[in-house]
């Protein structure tokens, strides 16, 4: 579960503008779109362990949060050097 999960964090960011996010709710929803609650852990969790691979930033109020101690609503999005590097195209 957590590779599709993955897919698909990466999938809709590379759909998005550099410098902006995405929800949880929109990855769970892409992967399962009737089930897509009991898919928010899931999301959760492997978004947390890219944070740490430094491969996504979590975003709480705009600001990246410690993907170790973050509460509440939070959004996803690229590293800014990923994000110059799929400007770039390298």
């Amino acid at each position: 579960m957590s590779a599709q999960v993955e897919t698909v964090i990466f999938d809709l960011l590379a759909k998005v503008p550099a410098g902006k996010s995405i929800s949880p709710e929109e990855v769970a929803r892409a992967v399962d779109p009737e089930g897509w609650r009991r898919l928010l852990g899931h999301v959760r969790a492997t978004a947390v362990g890219l944070a740490r691979a430094d491969r996504l930033v979590i975003t709480r109020h705009g600001k990246p949060a410690d993907p170790n101690d973050f509460r509440g609503v939070y959004r996803l999005r690229l590293p800014q050097t990923a994000q110059v590097q799929q400007e770039t195209g390298q």
